[in-house]
């Protein structure tokens, strides 16, 4: 991540990609992140945008970089002796149009003076309209600027366009990006391992999520790619639970969804494990059911099965396994149909990964599931969640809370796992344990 490990011809390589699917007349613009207040004079901890860094491999913030059909550049931070003394080193315009084979580079400070010019004889601009305010005010502006010159033969963009393309160089991985993934996966298993073996009643879910924190940026990531969940008992019907500050009790279940990211790039795991030493009867009942509903996901994870394929499937499993427990009544269509399932299983069985953790790229195209490709890294994640105030359920089912969720690499008909080494059978985390 920093500028002595980042390899910079794969990203002129990314920016090189993008000139040959531009045309003569269009460009495009995409920004670096700005740092955000946390609170009064204090910021958030700094993570670049995921496109620019996609295309730059620039880690500083507020650049902008702008690529045509026969040119590229960027508006960089300025060096500044002072400024670099408080927030580091900055790599200045020199060294960027070095590092990126760019034509032009410039000082962030020379953005109002040349913007004008820049726009000048393009018809479209490819840009990321709505991810900030300001920004697509001072473009809208500088557009309109441009269209009242139209007198003196100058004309400026007439249309906006959402870079589809560029998130769909994203979708497929390349062996860089598995390798990264492959190391995110690793420091994932190390911290979700850890805690299986140290959690006890009596302990708060804020010390199992200061261990994975901890043992993720001690294996040099960057932390979690996302909040973690750590979510006890009850806590686990809740999908998104992030407050993370309850008491661990006695015979409860603990689910974790935790990922790490290193160089970028993010894992996205979920493992439920027993505070104590062994899951209750009713917990292992409900854990055998999601468990075998994923293996039967990941089985279909394939090159050329429709991504939705995979979730109908598991809709499926899940409904029939619940309507012979009783859990659900009627027909397995009309539980279908009226999607009385939701009750117990709310969320879809996976999304794309990869820098981000909901990663970028169309799931439907012409109204059809998109297929699975070679290179592309998915989630699989099915759950069951029992309310713990439905007084139609068995008191002994309210509460618990399970999802299992690995992430999978498509490979043709074999899928692979990167998340496998992080036990889930009963067996394994229960041994683990003592």
């Amino acid at each position: 991540m920093n500028d002595k490990t980042t390899d910079y011809k794969l990203h002129t390589k990314r920016i090189k990609d993008v000139q040959k699917y531009l045309k003569s007349e269009e460009m495009l613009i995409v920004f670096a992140a700005n740092h955000k207040i946390r609170n009064r004079d204090v910021e958030y901890k700094f993570r670049q945008d995921s496109d620019f860094y996609y295309l730059t491999g620039i880690t500083e913030p507020d650049g902008i970089l702008f690529v045509t059909k026969h040119k590229s550049g960027m508006f960089c931070l300025p060096k500044d002796k002072d400024k670099e003394i408080w927030t580091g080193i900055r790599l200045g315009k020199s060294k960027i149009k070095e590092l990126l084979s760019l034509d032009e580079a410039f000082d962030l400070t020379e953005w109002e003076e040349k913007k004008f010019k820049l726009f000048l004889g393009f018809k479209s601009l490819y840009y990321f309209f709505g991810n900030d305010e300001t920004r697509d005010l001072d473009i809208l502006r500088t557009i309109r600027e441009i269209s009242k010159r139209v007198r003196e033969g100058k004309f400026g963009p007439n249309s906006i366009l959402e870079p589809e393309f560029l998130h769909e160089m994203r979708v497929v991985k390349s062996k860089e990006e598995i390798n990264i993934l492959k190391e995110s996966s690793r420091i994932t298993a190390e911290g979700h391992k850890r805690i299986m073996a140290s959690v006890r009643p009596g302990q708060y879910e804020y010390e199992l999520e200061a261990m994975l924190e901890e043992t993720y940026l001690r294996h040099g990531a960057w932390g979690g790619g996302y909040g973690h969940i750590v979510a006890s008992g009850k806590n686990a019907c809740i999908l998104h639970y992030v407050e993370n500050n309850s008491k661990i009790e006695k015979d409860s279940l603990v689910l974790v969804d935790s990922g790490a990211e290193w160089n970028y790039y993010t894992a996205d795991v979920t493992r439920v494990f027993p505070s104590g030493k062994k899951f209750t009867e009713p917990q292992k009942m409900i854990y055998e059911v999601v468990l075998a509903s994923q293996k039967n996901a990941i089985q279909f994870a394939k090159e050329g099965v429709e991504f939705n394929e995979i979730h109908k499937r598991t809709v499926y499993f899940l409904s029939d396994v619940l309507r012979e427990m009783g859990f659900l009544h009627g027909s397995i269509d009309s539980i279908l149909e009226t999607e009385s399932y939701k009750k117990f299983y709310m969320h879809r069985t996976g999304h794309y990964l990869g820098m981000d953790v909901h990663d970028v790229g169309k799931y439907y195209t012409d109204g059809k599931s998109r297929k699975l490709k070679n290179g592309q890294v998915i989630t699989v994640e099915p759950g069951l969640y029992f309310d713990p105030m439905d007084e139609s359920i068995p008191k002994e089912f309210r509460g618990i809370g399970i999802r299992i969720e690995d992430d999978i690499l498509i490979s043709g008909k074999s899928p692979i796992n990167l998340t496998q080494d992080i036990p889930k059978e009963i067996s394994e985390i229960e041994e683990m344990k003592g």
